[in-house]
């Protein structure tokens, strides 16, 4: 299904309507991928749209941070972190930190990151991260999730090498 997305304007600003929040928001070029892959991840990967949650908070030490979407289990056990960036940024290794960052809290098996022209699909095991050829489905991310877990410290200098 070709996703439509429904767009307007507001004084000089224009807005798009997120689904997951249930509110216009600002549309960014940020948000402009968001919702692009929001929209794939579920009409097009069966995703369920309810087990999404969009700038999710989190605490990171003493910060107070937001993921850009964490996709949840049935249980609302988190399984994939995905971050966003507008089309013009680079996917460099400080947006590979900053979602193993986060990760260190929410210790998740599967990590997204997305500009809209790339995207990795990483999944961390036991013994690292690997680059998936393609994005999991959500079964296959939910049998993942049982399995034992990886210390992000192991992806942060792995990515930095």
């Amino acid at each position: 299904m070709l996703w439509q997305p429904n767009i307007r304007s507001k004084g000089s600003q224009e807005q798009i309507f997120c689904d997951w929040r249930h509110k216009w928001v600002r549309l960014t070029p940020e948000e402009k991928v968001r919702q692009w892959f929001l929209h794939y991840l579920t009409e097009d990967l069966c995703y369920p749209k309810n087990l999404i949650a969009v700038e999710h908070p989190i605490e990171v030490g003493e910060l107070k941070k937001r993921c850009d979407a964490v996709v949840m289990s049935n249980e609302l056990q988190p399984l994939c972190i995905i971050e966003f960036k507008a089309g013009h940024v680079p996917l460099e290794q400080r947006v590979f930190d900053q979602v193993a960052v986060y990760n260190r809290r929410l210790g998740v098996k599967y990590l997204f990151i997305s500009n809209g022209n790339e995207t990795y699909a990483i999944s961390v095991g036991n013994k690292g991260y690997t680059f998936l050829n393609q994005i999991p489905d959500y079964e296959q991310m939910k049998r993942k999730a049982n399995k034992p877990g990886i210390s992000t410290d192991t992806i942060i200098g792995s990515l930095s090498k």
